[in-house]
């Protein structure tokens, strides 16, 4: 019998603290509209579209945050059936393997363990997110011309969140009865991602022939 969403994506099982854009801000009001058009029904591809007379990098940082905080919501539920031992290495089935690398601790691709893994990812989106230089929300502070490159990064690995979970917990998503909250956000990230060719079409192979049954 399947539990009801609030049971099952409990807020408490966030894998990180949920980012949150401050109320009276422009990009308050963004998410707001974003938030709205998903609640109406509409079409998840015309969901996606940039509206008439916004900045595309306020709507992508907008999202970016979104996806962070539904992902990281996800993947909390999912992390007590990730562990060290069922899942010792970050990987997509037997074909990919995911190794993390940063600028600090990680300065060369390294083998981790999926739930290793997954704390360092939710550990560096959340330090981008925060930094004013990176997402700046004061009116009139412009993003860095780089922006959207480090968009890109964020979502790809983002992406490597959802290839783990389809392929190596998707009988515990059914168990909880959460495969079409999980669908409906994969749809709505893939959609979004295609909209503004912020992924790489390589990266989305582990996942192909899921996606192509699914998003229409």
């Amino acid at each position: 019998m399947a539990l009801c969403l609030s049971q099952v994506f409990n807020k408490d099982k966030t894998f990180r603290p949920r980012k949150k854009f401050e109320p009276g801000t422009q990009r308050f009001e963004l998410y707001k509209k974003a938030q709205a058009s998903l609640k109406s029904g509409l079409d998840l591809k015309t969901v996606v579209q940039l509206p008439p007379g916004e900045n595309i990098n306020d709507w992508i940082a907008v999202h970016v945050v979104d996806f962070f905080n539904r992902i990281n919501l996800i993947y909390g539920t999912m992390s007590e059936f990730c562990t060290e031992k069922s899942c010792p290495i970050m990987s997509g089935g037997l074909k990919y393997e995911y190794r993390w690398q940063d600028d600090h601790k990680y300065k060369k691709p390294t083998k981790l363990s999926a739930p290793q893994y997954m704390c360092m990812l939710m550990e560096w989106i959340e330090m981008l997110i925060n930094n004013e230089d990176i997402f700046p929300t004061r009116i009139g502070v412009p993003f860095p011309k780089n922006f959207q490159q480090v968009c890109t990064k964020i979502l790809t690995r983002l992406f490597r969140v959802f290839v783990h979970v389809y392929i190596h917990h998707f009988d515990s998503i059914i168990s909880m009865g959460a495969e079409a909250h999980v669908n409906t956000c994969y749809k709505h990230f893939y959609y979004f991602i295609k909209e503004f060719s912020l992924i790489d079409h390589r990266e989305l192979e582990p996942l192909k022939e899921m996606t192509e049954r699914i998003c229409h």
